[in-house]
């Protein structure tokens, strides 16, 4: 079937907003946050029939396809050139299904900030990202590292079901007892498998919560970040904490260390005892941490301005690594033209559900550290080299990647976040529910590669 006749077929059935180059909307539409595009077609369905139109679409005419929650996805798989784009954003729904046992079904498209303050009036929460505009789907698909991480795990910990769209076309929901093959390779496999229209997830009670930043001198980094990875270590469970410095926009070099801290709970003792270790372990310049309600914990994201590129990178650590890793950030923080760095303690929690459990391979891990570099292009270009010598020192340090921090989706990238035997498993799958890989705007797994 020729494109033109795909095209009056979906205009015929379709409900929501059929969007082409030259319209009054395109250019709001094309891209995503972090990337530009130019696709031939943004879809905005209004519903889960409108989701299986629109993919029956993209697989009629065997244009490239990209599926957009929040847009955030620093590789830019949220658009695309020349091809169509499924946007999701007005499957943004909140709904509490079961307020006993605090089940809510979110919509495929919803965000973050959206989702904290619709469950704020029932007292509960879900752990999940740092900013407002952060899509809960592509979040939670691959992991959701968020500021309660190390008392209720990953965004996907929480998770009990989902309901996506196929590459045939099939609206399938999966869950322990659905299609559970399907639903472990959701959590964590990104969007390998389908449209995810909705998703159910068990909040959990909650009340405000103390949350800031705690500032030292850049010259205290060694020994701030060393006393930090070994109090997090056996920290109570709720308290959460990302370390940053080497802020280009705060002095690079000279901008101070930032411990970021969220602990679970109004109880000023109780808060006082965890974060107070913190404060003691240099010279403290900055104390901002307050009792908040949790959806202000998320911040407002903001759009960078056009022409601006940022390169992300990421990976785990051990406890044994630790000392090592932190002892070369610190070096790499100290020196002119340092990327951002941030290193974010896990551990609690997401060690504690099996490694087999789902997707998501790397529970063990106690660090995970973050380097992000931006500017125009030129800039970006120029910085490559010594980034890539960082990493280099980095390596003995460290394994693996975390795929909502990682601005390729090279090979390499996608063995980093899916180790062999994970990768193995995530193929069949794909196999299964996605022979032709429709679904390949992604850190993508090929349907049936490395299965023997």
């Amino acid at each position: 079937m020729t494109l033109h006749h795909e095209l009056e077929t979906l205009r015929r059935v379709f409900g929501g907003d059929i969007i082409e180059p030259g319209a009054a909307a395109y250019d709001s539409v094309s891209g995503s946050v972090l990337a530009a595009g130019s696709p031939a077609y943004v879809l905005r369905p209004k519903d889960t029939g409108d989701v299986r139109a629109a993919v029956g679409f993209a697989a009629g005419t065997g244009l490239e396809l990209a599926v957009r929650g929040g847009g955030h996805a620093f590789a830019g798989f949220g658009t695309n050139d020349g091809g169509v784009v499924i946007d999701l954003g007005e499957l943004a729904d909140v709904e509490i299904l079961d307020p006993d046992r605090h089940l809510v079904r979110i919509g495929g498209g919803a965000t973050w900030g959206h989702v904290a303050a619709a469950l704020a009036p029932h007292g509960l929460a879900i752990s999940s990202g740092d900013n407002k505009g952060v899509g809960v789907a592509g979040l939670t698909l691959t992991g959701g590292i968020g500021w309660k991480v190390r008392k209720y795990g990953l965004a996907l910990d929480n998770l009990v079901a989902v309901e996506l769209v196929t590459a045939a076309g099939e609206v399938v929901r999966a869950s322990a007892t659905e299609h559970p093959e399907l639903f472990w390779a959701i959590r964590g496999g990104g969007g390998n498998f389908g449209v995810v229209t909705a998703l159910d997830f068990t909040a959990h009670p909650t009340t405000d919560v103390f949350h800031g930043r705690l500032a030292f001198p850049a010259a205290e980094a060694a020994a701030v970040l060393q006393g930090w990875a070994a109090y997090m270590r056996t920290a109570p469970a709720e308290l959460t904490s990302v370390a940053s410095f080497a802020n280009p926009f705060a002095g690079g070099p000279e901008a101070p260390v930032e411990l970021h801290v969220a602990f679970d709970g109004d109880d000023d003792a109780g808060a006082a005892a965890a974060i107070d270790p913190l404060r003691r372990l240099g010279t403290l310049t900055a104390d901002e941490v307050r009792l908040k309600p949790y959806a202000d914990t998320l911040e407002d994201a903001a759009t960078p301005p056009p022409g601006l590129r940022f390169v992300t990178r990421s990976a785990f650590a051990s406890a044994e690594s630790a000392p090592g890793l932190l002892r070369i950030l610190a070096e790499v923080g100290s020196e002119q033209g340092s990327p951002f760095i941030a290193v974010r303690s896990v551990g609690g929690a997401v060690a504690e559900v099996p490694a087999d459990a789902t997707a998501y391979a790397h529970r063990q891990a106690e660090l995970m550290v973050v380097t992000t570099t931006g500017g125009p292009e030129p800039v970006v270009a120029a910085a490559q080299p010594a980034l890539r010598a960082v990493w280099e020192r980095l390596a003995p340090h460290i394994q693996g990647a975390y795929a909502n921090f990682l601005a390729g989706a090279t090979e390499e990238d996608v063995a980093a976040v899916y180790p062999g035997r994970t990768y193995e498993r995530l193929a069949e799958i794909k196999r299964r529910y996605d022979p032709q890989n429709l679904f390949a705007g992604n850190h993508n797994v090929r349907p049936g590669a490395g299965v023997s």
